[in-house]
Parts: structure tokens; sequence; C-alpha cells
């Protein structure tokens, strides 16, 4: 799949209300398959760099991240190398889940700027040679969109089967769990027609009904009206939950940790996909990734099997599962993660390869040590194997920098709907504060939320008004500028990196072989295409080690990497310092 070749949409100003949007509206016409090539699957190849608009650049001083600050960024996303951007949600928005709550999927957030601004940035980047991914949101929709408005004012409105309803003459609808919801409740009662609605995010958002073929053309229409405009792909947000019983059988005993794996691949889930597969995917050279993976490899297979014709790539939740919940993660749980799933697209399929995004911790303060005499090696060494492993990379913004987790000091300064719902039920429920808020501090998702850290101005260049949410305090040591003067940096280890993975295809699709698989604190691997092989050597710890290197595994040729200063160490047994990321390349 390569770039869209298509030119801008006219229908710019068009939205999503009942007025301008009907359900019988007819599908617009795609480009024609025949008149694209598909020399190469470009997406095995880039490195997809995920960008949180709303903490990224303000460019207004309204303290929010938007458009034109994107803009005026796009020569350090180039600098970086990485050859994708996914862009989170840009849609008209209330702003319930950050984004994730659309009301319009044609328009833009005001907050963010102006279509005007979106083609300016979708050209800037594509001058620049980098591709942009879009969030596709349709597991659910705002409250506030048109549909929902239009659903919830009458039972027989034509937009009432876009949704799903349960009357309430029928009793209490079967148990269903939201994650959002204070109460854990996914159904919402409705007064104005007697009815609950299914939410199994927050309650502002409604899930959409994938069992009524208007709603899917409605979809289709919404994916044509983006890649007519020439963005790249899309990243499928919560896919894996949008097919559902509309019957509603039993579901008994569902908790935080059962609901997720209950909710996937319900009925016809696979269906929808080869639909939009084959009315909207395939008429456009462009790329697809599906959040979630099903319950295991065999599921996730279903996705990305080049012989079904559905979706490119998908990525699962286990790695960045790995630890979670806890104070701790053992190395040799993340390595039998990660090699189950290499060795179940070993042959066929592709996956993404992923340590952190908006919805997780900062990955240097969960799998590496953030301790200042840490920070910088563990961090070099996390990026080191995103970028060596078989697999499409997802970095996310700031962690080429090595950015933390940052020290709230109470609720108040949360904006997570789901930590502060999870706050009201505590206090309703007289829970242990203490724990809540030792937990929220390592796991909270607004750890990578907080704005990108660019100098040691005030607010760390982020804006010139009063930010959003909090900086991290560690900006005036731990920013952009500093670390672009500084070649012993993450952020120069980071497009070293980068640079390697795109001049040696051997990082890219070559065999992965894990080695010492019970060391714990060692994670050896090697990647071999035909005759050349590489070893990569990373030590998670932040002690010294040793390594005995196997038979036949010597280093003769070059050090591609090394994340420490000086040579490489060498010998029948490597000594690593705390942190140490090295790959040699075997001749």
């Amino acid at each position: 799949m390569l770039l869209v070749g298509a030119a801008g949409c006219n229908s710019g100003t068009k939205t999503d209300t009942a007025a301008t949007s009907p359900p019988e509206a007819p599908m617009a016409k795609a480009t024609p398959a025949a008149s694209l090539s598909k020399p190469t699957d470009w997406w095995k190849e880039t490195v997809v760099y995920q960008l949180y608009p709303r903490s990224f650049q303000d460019s207004n001083g309204d303290g929010v991240g938007d458009l034109k600050g994107i803009i005026a960024r796009l020569d350090y996303l180039k600098s970086l190398g990485v050859g994708t951007v996914w862009l989170n949600p840009i849609y008209a928005s209330p702003n319930d889940d950050n984004g994730y709550d659309i009301s319009d999927y044609r328009q833009i957030m005001p907050e963010f700027g102006t279509m005007a601004d979106f083609d300016a940035l979708l050209k800037g980047m594509h001058a620049r040679g980098i591709k942009l991914v879009m969030d596709l949101v349709v597991n659910h929709s705002s409250d506030e969109h048109a549909w929902f408005k239009s659903a919830r004012a009458s039972r027989t409105s034509p937009y009432r089967d876009y949704y799903y309803w349960w009357p309430a003459e029928k009793g209490t609808p079967p148990a269903r769990f939201s994650t959002f919801d204070v109460k854990h409740d996914a159904w919402q009662y409705d007064a104005p027609t007697k009815s609950y609605y299914l939410h199994i995010f927050s309650k502002k958002q409604p899930d959409l009904n994938w069992n009524n073929p208007k709603l899917r053309q409605e979809v289709h229409n919404i994916m044509r009206f983006w890649l007519d405009k020439g963005i790249d792909g899309f990243r499928m947000d919560a896919f894996q939950f949008v097919a559902k019983d509309p019957s509603f059988p039993p579901m008994p005993g569902l908790t935080e940790r059962t609901f997720a794996n209950a909710y996937n691949h319900g009925p016809h889930l696979h269906d929808y996909l080869k639909e939009i597969n084959e009315q909207v995917l395939r008429h456009y050279n462009v790329m697809t990734v599906a959040e979630g993976a099903g319950r295991n490899t065999t599921e996730a297979m279903l996705f990305v099997d080049p012989a079904r014709k559905e979706l490119d790539m998908t990525y699962h939740f286990e790695g960045v599962g790995v630890g979670s919940g806890s104070a701790t993660y053992k190395l040799t749980d993340l390595k039998r993660v990660f090699t189950k799933w290499d060795s179940a697209f070993a042959r066929k399929g592709w996956q993404a390869i992923d340590l952190g995004n908006h919805d997780q911790p900062r990955m240097v303060s969960k799998f590496g040590d953030d301790r200042p005499a840490f920070r910088t090696p563990s961090a070099k060494l996390l990026n080191t194997f995103l970028l060596t492993m078989r697999g499409t990379p997802y970095c996310y913004n700031g962690d080429e920098l090595g950015m933390t987790n940052s020290p709230f000091s109470g609720i108040a300064e949360y904006r997570d709907v789901a930590a502060r719902n999870a706050y009201t039920q505590l206090k309703q429920q007289g829970g242990d504060e203490k724990a809540f808020f030792h937990s929220l501090a390592r796991f909270s998702r607004d750890n990578s939320r907080t704005p990108f850290q660019w100098n040691a101005s005030a607010n760390a260049g982020f804006t010139t008004g009063t930010p959003w949410i909090k900086v991290n305090p560690n900006y005036v040591t731990l920013n952009e500028a500093s670390e672009d003067i500084d070649s012993t940096s993450v952020l120069h280890h980071f497009r070293r990196a980068m640079a390697v993975r795109k001049q040696h295809k051997v990082l890219v699709y070559g065999q992965y072989q894990l080695l010492d698989a019970a060391n714990p604190h060692i994670y050896a691997y090697t990647r071999t295409l035909g005759p050349e092989k590489v070893l990569v050597v990373l030590n998670f710890s932040s002690s010294g080690q040793r390594w005995p290197l196997p038979a036949g595994l010597q280093p003769s040729g070059a050090t591609w990497l090394n994340n420490y200063p000086g040579a490489a160490p060498g010998g029948p047994a490597l000594a690593l310092q705390p942190w140490q990321a090295v790959v040699y390349h075997l001749k």
C-alpha cells in the first residue's frame, strides 16, 4: 500500500448532522483500485510516531495544543526520521474523554483549529515525506452527536437504531460493565424515551449499533471523506468491541479484569472488517491498524492474515500490560510475551511493537528506571528495543526524550475521566485513598498526557498561557532543546537508532531468535535475514551484568548501536553497565 493519490475533497464543510448526512445518503465514489500500484508494503518499513495533539504544541496561548502548533514543529518530526505520524483524535468533541467522544466526524475541534489548518498540516507532512494516520473512533460517538440527539428524542427517530436501547418496560437490562462509569454500569437511563442506552465507556460515549447497515454506510462515508483528503490510513480505536449481540444474553460476573475479553470478537466482527475492506480500503493505498488483537494470537491473526483481506496490522495489550497493577515486573514475563507474539506472526501477518501510548504511563517510568542516574541509559535501551524488534515500531511522543511520569499532587490535577470517576467511586465506598493515589501515580493515563517538554522556559515552551494539564516540573533539565545540543542524549540515540533501522532491512524483516530466556536481567536476541545476522543485548537492570556470549555469536563486525560512550564491551563474556544496550553486526 502506498500514499493515496486522491486530491482534497470538496465536501470539506460537510458535517455529520441529521440534516446533511441522512442514513439514505448515497456512497461516495472511491478511487478505482486498478489505478493504483502496490510495489511494497511501506507500513512494514515505517516507524510510527504517535502524536497527542492536545499536549504537543500550543500556538495561540490558550493552553491547548493545536494543529498550527504541530505545523510549527514539522521540521522536528522530520529530524527524528519517523515515516508516519498517528494523530490522536482532532474531530469536533465536547472532550469528555479527550477527543474520543466525537460529536462531528467531519469537523475539527475548534480548540485544535480549522479544516484549513488540517489541510496545511497534511500538506506539510507529505512535503517532508511523512505520512499521516488518523484515529477512527466508531465503537461509540459522543452523546452530543446529532445522531444521538435525534435518537434520544423519540423512539421513532430514523437514528434510533444507530445506538443500542433497552426499553424500561422490559425491566432492568442485562448487566454490562462500563470501564469509565462511576458505578461501572454500562446502561444509562434516559428519561425522554424511558429507555436505557448502552455505553461501555463513559455515559457520554453511547455505543454505535454496527448491526445496522445504515450506520455502517455512514462510517464508510466518513472514512472516504478523510481518505479522499489524502490521509494515509487509520488506527481503529476499540474496534474489537464494535460487534455486539443485540439480544444481550447474560454475561454474569463482568469485572474490570474480564470485561475486555467478554466484549472481544462479538458476532460479525470480521464480516464488518471484510465489508470495510471491500467497500472502502481496497480502493486506497493506505495502512490500517486495529487497537487490540483479540484474546489470543489465533484471534489476532484473523485481523491481519493477508488472505482474509481485512486489516494490515494489529497491536496487542499483553506487552504494555506486563507489570500493570504491581510495583515491579519480571523481565522474563516481558520476554515471554514478545517472543510469543513474534512467533505467531513469523510466517504471515504483521504486528505493531510498542511499550507506551496515551493510555499508559511513561515507558521509562514503568519498564526502565526514571531515577536521575538511570533515566538516560534506560530510556535509550527501551528505544533500542522498540527499533530492533520485528514489526512496525510505535513510538509515543516524548519517549524519544525519555519523558517520565509526572508528580500530580491530588485529584484536582488529574484530567482523565477514568481517574476522576474512580476517585468518586472510592469516596462513595470509603476506600483506601493512600493506596489509590499510589497506584494512580504509577499507572494513570495522565502521566503520558502532560505537555511536551520543548525547552527550559515557562511551561516547557509548550504554551504562553495556562496549560490544560500540569507540566512535569522536571522540564527544566529534561527538554528537547537541551537534548538537541547534547550528543549523548536520549534524543540523539533515538535518531541514531532510527537511522540504523532505516538502513538495515534485517532489523525490519529478519527472523527473531530469543537467547537465554530464563535470565532475569538480560534480554538478548538475534535478527537474521539471509546471510546477515545481528545480535541485540539489553541489560534490563540498574546494576552491571556479565553475560557469556553463546558459541558462534562472537561479535566480529561493526557495533551498530551502543547507548554508552566509548567502545562496546567484547570478549567471551560481555561486561554490561546498568541499562546498557548494544547491537552488534555479526559477519
